[in-house]
């Protein structure tokens, strides 16, 4: 294409033979920035029984798939993935490599970057390029945002959440071509999966959820988490926390919102007994109405939020639990 970029790159997440929507996330930021760079998107899936899969990233924006097709690559597993990544990124060099914020990413990119050397920036809640075409990596810190580049080493490397991007509209009209990796025989694999046993998720799910409550230290103790947890199946939300809901052993690190938890995109986010701290907050993406209850009229979050209630929230919550019961008692009899 006329340029000294390499191109920029995706692994590929698929689980059950589904690819994950993080995946075609990151798949549309690769397109923007190897636009600007004026080169091609190339993406990494392996896998079983995933060639339509392949399709769906070259809709996304892929121009090249490197597919990976065999029975021992279904399921996940380190050491086989990590070693045909890193042995397709020293053959055909690229300028950028992007993954998934997932189990899997969170496992998968720090082998690789050590692998090639290079640097590795996690958590990223933005990607664009500076005056010299080198990537800027965003991420949360010290209450604002800290961009980080790697001037030298190559490939820059990323890791990025689900929702940090949107999901781009797919375009099935797109031509791009898909690659068969051979898979060699003498790959490590001292790990066996023998048996997968998924354990349904409860409540509503916070990446689809339109209205979620969160909460956090404010809580004070068990019985004060009890009733963030109650409100929010009153409002038939999700229930969300910060890292110190979670370090107290209120609830599950599956809960968690924020740099090192999930992104969301509710319509409706309820901020319950948090200050606002940016490694929480960068996790809400784009909602549509913000509302916080924090007993300190001076907290971070009333400079963050539509809607701040100032009052002790283990008396506040209760109430509004009875209110909103006491409504939805009167809207069915009428």
């Amino acid at each position: 294409m006329g340029t000294d970029h390499r191109a920029v790159w995706v692994i590929a997440e698929q689980i059950d033979c589904h690819l994950q929507s993080v995946s075609l996330q990151l798949t549309g930021q690769a397109r923007n920035l190897a636009d600007q760079l004026g080169t091609s998107v190339e993406a990494v899936l392996l896998g079983d029984h995933i060639n339509q899969q392949a399709h769906r990233l070259i809709a996304a924006g892929a121009d090249r798939v490197y597919l990976g097709k065999a029975p021992e690559l279904e399921i996940y597993q380190p050491e086989l993935y990590s070693e045909i990544v890193i042995n397709l990124a020293r053959e055909h060099q690229p300028e950028i490599i992007l993954i998934g914020s997932t189990d899997m990413g969170r496992e998968l990119a720090p082998l690789v970057a050590g692998k090639l050397k290079t640097g590795l920036t996690a958590h990223c809640i933005d990607l664009v390029l500076d005056q010299d075409m080198i990537l800027e990596q965003r991420i949360p810190a010290y209450g604002g945002l800290l961009s980080i580049v790697c001037p030298e080493k190559r490939p820059q490397m990323a890791t990025v959440a689900k929702g940090v991007f949107p999901t781009p509209e797919p375009d099935d009209s797109r031509a791009g071509e898909t690659l068969m990796i051979d898979i060699p025989t003498n790959l490590p694999g001292r790990i066996k999966t023998l048996e997968i046993i998924r354990q349904a998720p409860q409540g509503v799910p916070l990446e689809t959820a339109s209205t979620i409550v969160a909460g956090g230290a404010g809580a004070g103790d068990r019985d004060g988490w009890d009733n963030i947890s109650e409100l929010a199946a009153t409002l038939n939300a999700a229930l969300g926390s910060t890292r110190p809901a979670v370090d107290e052993g209120w609830t599950e690190l599956e809960t968690m919102i924020g740099q090192s938890g999930k992104m969301v995109s509710p319509e409706v986010y309820i901020g319950v007994g948090l200050s606002g701290e940016q490694q929480h907050m960068v996790g809400i993406v784009g909602a549509r109405i913000m509302i916080a209850i924090n007993q300190d009229a001076k907290s971070p979050v009333f400079e963050q939020v539509d809607i701040g209630i100032v009052d002790d929230c283990r008396e506040f919550v209760p109430l509004l639990i009875r209110k909103i019961k006491a409504y939805q008692e009167k809207k069915v009899t009428c």
